[in-house]
């Protein structure tokens, strides 16, 4: 049992390494795709009112014939918390560190955003400013920001992935920035990867969720929730409900005393 564990795992490892220069997995089902497509084209052309179609025109799209909507379940549901509790603050301002773009432009329709990362965005938007900066050295005075968050991104810290530094410490010197520019009486909005530590190199860290408590000692938690293993929303639970997952999503609503 124990040798069929460690084949898998090792087996999963092989995988990553290869994906980026072709995915096995998608290869065996690009030819029946392709056969699919190439009966709709044809079904397509002979029908009344159909367009002449060049080939310098084709655009294959082979891949989105799913049963379901696909999502990533993390991104997903922590996006929704995050916009719903910084929506209900009625904050004037708000400052993201790294998180997903398509959150920083849905905040821009209900408060001023400002946002920080190594890699600028450079959109424009009413109710937008980005500053580059790095999340180990932020350009904002200690006790300074009252609404903040940080979601999906301090995990990758120091692993080089999005040229940034090589830091062993690099999510916990990161979680210390973030405390230190919150403001007393301040919420800030953070998430990350939970479950039984390791580093999956150069991807990102799964940390426990009492590291994390741990690393934001000085602040209190307002609230625990996350995503599950199997992709399920969890509000408003105890940390140690994820404390054992292979790969869940901690969702940490913090404030300072």
């Amino acid at each position: 049992m124990v040798l069929g564990r460690r084949t898998r795992i090792r087996n999963r490892a092989l995988f990553r390494w290869i994906t980026p220069f072709f995915n096995p997995v998608q290869l065996i089902h690009t030819f029946p795709r392709y056969i699919s497509f190439l009966e709709d084209l044809k079904r397509y052309s002979r029908l009344k009112g159909a367009e002449h179609i060049r080939f310098a025109d084709t655009y294959p799209c082979i891949n989105d014939k799913t049963p379901s909507t696909v999502f990533d379940a993390h991104y997903f549901y922590q996006d929704i918390w995050a916009f719903k509790k910084i929506y209900r603050s009625k904050v004037k301002q708000h400052v993201d560190v790294g998180s997903r773009v398509d959150l920083i432009g849905f905040l821009t329709a209900i408060t001023e955003v400002t946002f920080i990362d190594i890699r600028p965005l450079l959109a424009t938007l009413e109710n937008f400013h980005s500053k580059k900066g790095n999340i180990l050295s932020m350009p904002f005075r200690d006790n300074s920001i009252l609404s903040l968050s940080c979601l999906h991104v301090a995990e990758h810290v120091g692993l080089g992935r999005y040229g940034d530094s090589l830091d062993p410490l690099g999510t916990k010197k990161a979680c210390k920035e973030l405390a230190r520019i919150l403001a007393k009486g301040g919420s800030m909005y953070f998430s990350l990867p939970v479950g039984r530590p390791r580093l999956c190199f150069n991807a990102h860290r799964i940390h426990s969720p009492q590291q994390i408590i741990k690393y934001f000692a000085n602040l209190e938690l307002v609230e625990f929730s996350g995503i599950d293993d199997e992709g399920n929303f969890k509000n408003n639970i105890h940390p140690s409900a994820l404390e054992n997952s292979d790969y869940a999503c901690g969702l940490f609503h913090f404030t300072k005393r």
